[in-house]
């Protein structure tokens, strides 16, 4: 099918254009949900478990630039609760975990739900979109705080359970505790150690030559504050989420409790060659009704829109000038977005219309603020995208907005690594081949 079909099959399917009813702002429609985030953001203030966004996506997930845009900002208000929910290890060159640092032994293989290394009848994968599997004793997988301000009070483990399966050793600072992880049928667990006092750092061995899978990691403090949580796979769609196994999701989520879950694909559907409208729309709203069923209805759900972005291929859409050309499928992606939005009570963020619209990836790549690929961004342009999202995410909720009474400790907005430092961060790969993993433990710059 051409694009020109695809594009009739979108635009057929599409009631609304531009901004829908009952939106907040020109970029925020909450759908009716997103005020209970709100409350939950009084609540930290008092202490307690802090309040988890959970933001699940592709490249632009997993590069942490956007989410800890996000994440500062909201730490900076409601305080630290740590750094959520992340891939065990370093399941690829170029990982960043923005205030931790993660390291492993070269004795780990992933199965990961998008690119060439994914196994179809491989190890069952959950929230990150990888599963590290380990078959000798003495591999190790750990994370080790940037600062006390990420130090954490609580580390959650999650792995498969079964026939077979081996034994892990758990630690948080001092703390040690063994977990077998043998089992009468497959299956999936999580295991939670705490802690009177924060701690920097935690780590998984296994005991034996027993098979191991770890499908995620997480850190959190006590005492209220707000965790942001990026799991994201390079290229991936959301289809590709489907990947991952429902009995997997249901103790990841039971586990983590979310306070509010943003799924940002997009970018990768509005390039796809073969999309068609009825497919992804029908892909969206099943995996929007799965998360539910496995996270519960009332934690609220927001979408982001897919972004701008540009494309050297004429044959995509129309001209941007200068040799760029915006898929038009984009349109028709963040088109169904929007209305799929509404129907289900969805919080929606429209990226497009907050980088100025159609062709504004042109400006924010003469600005520093978007790579030379038009399709990533920058660290700086990933903050900027941060900041526009708290702002619009406290217009919603006016009455949280007042600053925390209490003295905190929080991490800065970090500034922009040199040029020398360039080559560390991680390489994109449009469309969404993942680089093979590395056995090398660096810290981040």
């Amino acid at each position: 099918m051409g694009v020109s079909s695809l594009l009739l099959g979108f635009w057929a399917l599409q009631g609304v254009t531009g901004a829908a009813a009952g939106c907040n702002s020109p970029t925020l429609c909450d759908g009716g949900v997103l005020p209970a985030l709100g409350a939950k953001l009084r609540e930290a203030r008092s202490g307690g478990d802090p309040v988890h966004i959970l933001q699940i996506g592709d490249s632009h997930t997993a590069g942490d630039m956007i989410t800890n845009g996000l994440r500062t900002r909201l730490q900076a208000r409601y305080g630290n609760g740590g750094r959520g929910v992340l891939a065990a290890g370093r399941p690829y060159r170029g990982y960043l975990t923005f205030g931790v640092t993660a390291s492993e032994s070269e004795g780990w293989i992933s199965n990961v739900i998008f690119g060439n290394r994914h196994q179809p009848n491989g190890p069952a994968l959950g929230l990150s979109g990888f599963t590290r599997t380990a078959r000798r004793g003495g591999e190790y997988l750990a994370v080790a705080t940037d600062s006390s301000d990420y130090d954490f009070n609580r580390a959650i483990v999650c792995a498969l359970t079964g026939p077979g399966q081996g034994a892990v050793t758990l630690r948080m600072g001092a703390q040690v505790e063994n977990w077998s992880l043998e089992a009468g049928r497959e299956g999936a667990a999580c295991r939670t150690l705490t802690s009177r006092t924060p701690l920097s750092n935690a780590s998984i061995t296994t005991q034996d030559d027993r098979p191991v899978s770890i499908t995620s990691f997480a850190t959190f403090r006590n005492g209220g504050g707000v965790v942001v949580s990026n799991v994201g796979v390079i290229g991936a769609q959301l289809e590709h989420f489907g990947r991952t196994d429902g009995n997997v999701l249901r103790e990841e989520l039971e586990a983590y409790q979310p306070d509010m879950i943003v799924l940002a694909y997009g970018t990768n559907e509005g390039f796809s060659p073969r999309l068609t409208a009825p497919e992804y729309e029908a892909v969206l709203r099943a995996q929007v009704a799965r998360i539910r069923r496995y996270a519960g209805r009332d934690v609220p759900i927001m979408l982001l829109g897919a972004p701008d972005a540009a494309s050297r291929s004429a044959g995509m859409g129309a001209s941007c000038g200068a040799g760029w050309y915006t898929p038009n499928l984009l349109d028709g992606v963040r088109s169904i977005q929007r209305r799929v939005a509404r129907e289900l009570r969805l919080g929606f963020w429209d990226w497009e219309q907050a980088m100025g619209g159609r062709c504004a990836s042109q400006s924010w790549l003469t600005s520093g603020l978007m790579r030379s690929d038009m399709v990533h961004f920058t660290r700086e342009g990933g903050d900027r995208i941060g900041a526009m999202i708290f702002a619009d995410l406290e217009r919603v909720a006016p009455a949280a907005s007042t600053p925390r009474p209490r003295p905190i400790t929080t991490l800065p907005v970090a500034p922009a690594p040199a040029p020398a430092q360039q080559q560390s961060r991680p390489r994109f790969l449009h469309p969404g081949q993942i680089e093979e993993p590395s056995g090398t433990a660096r810290r981040r710059p």
